[in-house]
């Protein structure tokens, strides 16, 4: 998890170069970068050192403060665990090839009231002093302001004005009433308002298309990092001290359409199946013959000693929040133990990460029929990885389909 950019010319003959430290992320979850400005010389490294949460360290422009500048490097986002040794977190090194002032910012809920650059996690290299126009705190402050109208979009839209446009019917005019779970006996939050929007798409002049995505209150915008996305690393169980470590690492994220989730299992039998938020252990769409089943991998079986790790990947083709569990059920349900992930789960609504991980422990797992349990070391995956298809030239059409409130 190490990489280095360069940014252009060789070092200079009989220069010795110095090396910045730069830490990504504070104390208790703070949104900074520390320190947030230097000044650097031509052949100086900056290292930007990743602290647990999951942040990028993304180069932007004075212009355009929270998005990425064309051509501009992108670390890609960078999680990290609470419990990571300091010795063994992801670094990310740039090298400074002239005096020009380098913006950048973290890419972390972008385009959403979450986004960590609205919140002032910012970065420069070489900013001109404190009176100039493009100095390092007018930056800042530009990238505030983006932050402040985000947020002031996502109240707007979960007004009672809305007409129903709140999360979950919270704050809309028209709430989704309340329902209980499949099974359990257990009392559902409100299931949230969504809205189907068709919007065209521009990263640069050679990738254009329209996109159909479902839109909530606070979710992610549908505009890509990048025309490739970017890759979201997730550590699926494993185990320290000796005992199984029923949990994904992290256990959730935001990404935009077109990234891909790179499950990596770790040691011990886990898979990843695609849920819904009212019935968190069992695949999407289990009961419903007429919709298509959710993802799933396979059962993969890894080794205490094994050097060389599996893994499984999924397309991010929608900004709606999608749920996944892992289905081992042996000796106990790995489920109901709150081993579940989810991709742009909203903090802000009822039915935020931490609902459905808590849904999933209050079911168990326990009363699911037979054909949702199993511990198979070589189960067939039911259900491929959703993908984009984009084609080529400069006007390229692309639909993402909404898997809709199956999902929710």
């Amino acid at each position: 998890m190490f990489a280095s950019l360069s940014l252009g010319l060789a070092i200079l003959p009989f220069v010795v170069a110095k090396i910045h430290d730069v830490q990504v992320g504070g104390a208790n979850g703070l949104l900074e970068y520390s320190p947030e400005a230097l000044s650097a010389a031509v052949g100086d490294q900056v290292v930007f050192h990743f602290n647990p949460k999951n942040h990028t360290v993304s180069q932007s422009a004075f212009a355009n403060p929270c998005g990425l500048k064309d051509g501009g490097f992108h670390s890609g986002f960078m999680p990290v665990a609470a419990n990571t040794s300091v010795d063994t977190r992801p670094t990310f090194t740039v090298t400074v090839n002239d005096t020009q002032p380098v913006w950048v910012y973290c890419a972390q809920a972008a385009g959403t009231a979450a986004s960590h650059c609205g919140q002032g996690m910012v970065f420069s290299i070489n900013c001109p002093s404190g009176d100039a126009p493009n100095s390092f705190d007018n930056f800042k402050k530009a990238a505030k302001a983006i932050g402040a109208s985000l947020v002031a979009a996502a109240a707007s839209a979960s007004s009672p004005a809305a007409g129903g446009g709140g999360y979950g019917g919270y704050g809309g005019g028209a709430a989704t009433p309340a329902a209980t779970a499949p099974y359990g006996d257990v009392t559902l939050p409100p299931a949230p308002s969504a809205t189907v929007v068709t919007v065209p798409i521009t990263l640069d002049s050679t990738s254009v298309w329209t996109t159909v995505y479902t839109s909530f209150a606070n979710s992610p915008a549908a505009t890509p990092a990048a025309a490739e996305g970017v890759v979201h690393t997730i550590k699926v169980g494993g185990v320290a001290n000796g005992s199984p470590q029923l949990f994904f690492d992290p256990d959730h994220i935001a990404a935009a359409p077109r990234d891909t989730v790179v499950f990596q299992f770790l040691p011990k039998n886990h898979s990843v199946v695609q849920s819904s938020f009212a019935d968190p252990c069992r695949q999407l769409n289990a009961n419903n013959a007429s919709a298509p089943l959710g993802a799933a991998s396979p059962f993969f079986p890894v080794t205490a000693n094994a050097t060389e790790f599996p893994t499984w990947n999924f397309t991010v083709n929608d900004t709606a929040p999608q749920w996944f569990f892992c289905q081992q059920a042996a000796p106990a349900s790995h489920c109901g133990a709150g081993m579940v992930f989810a991709i742009n789960a909203v903090d802000a609504s009822p039915r935020n990460f931490s609902a459905y991980q808590s849904l999933a422990k209050q079911l168990n797992g326990t009363k699911l029929s037979a054909s949702a349990s199993g511990s198979g070391a070589g189960a067939a995956p039911t259900g491929g990885a959703l993908s984009l298809r984009v084609g080529s030239g400069a006007s390229a059409m692309l639909t993402l389909l909404a898997i809709g409130a199956a999902l929710l």
